[in-house]
């Protein structure tokens, strides 16, 4: 008769997992919708560039954002800022990005992104990957972000 009071206390376990702001609590509809929601802030987040518009570029930034952009990761929205500026400076943006991919986790607090990085001419030089948080609600916000160089294609 044991085996009553273990399944009541499972069942209840097994609910409170199912609760609002619980890992695993939201429906396929609702991380559907934050995958379009990353996808259409990634966007807006690569326009900054096309647009040279680096105060916009910086609104997308966690305040503890961590970048692999130089030789050692840049940690925080000024220091990312700071050193991002170069690539605002000239009148034709160096590079543009687009993602082709975006998951979000269950809990749909975390998501990553992913796509090309071109150049002016649209080749492919490298892939990005960055993870966003979702720090109010539907405000995402970059907390990591790096590029990766792309093999040349073989002969």
């Amino acid at each position: 008769m044991k085996l009553v009071p273990m399944l009541a206390a499972t069942l209840a376990l097994a609910g409170c997992s199912m609760m609002p702001g619980a890992p695993g609590a939201a429906g396929k509809a609702d991380i559907a919708a934050a995958r379009e929601q990353v996808m259409a802030t990634e966007r807006a987040f690569a326009r900054t560039m096309a647009d040279r518009n680096l105060q916009a570029f910086s609104s997308f930034l966690s305040e503890e954002a961590v970048f692999f952009s130089g030789p050692t990761p840049l940690r925080g929205k000024a220091a990312v800022t700071a050193f991002w500026q170069r690539f605002y400076n000239t009148p034709q943006a160096p590079f543009s990005w687009e993602p082709d991919e975006v998951e979000v986790l269950d809990s749909g607090t975390l998501a990553l992104s992913s796509g090309p990085v071109k150049n002016p001419e649209g080749v492919i030089f490298a892939r990005f990957t960055s993870i966003w948080r979702l720090e109010a609600p539907g405000q995402w916000r970059i907390v990591f972000d790096r590029g990766n160089p792309v093999a040349p294609a073989k002969p």
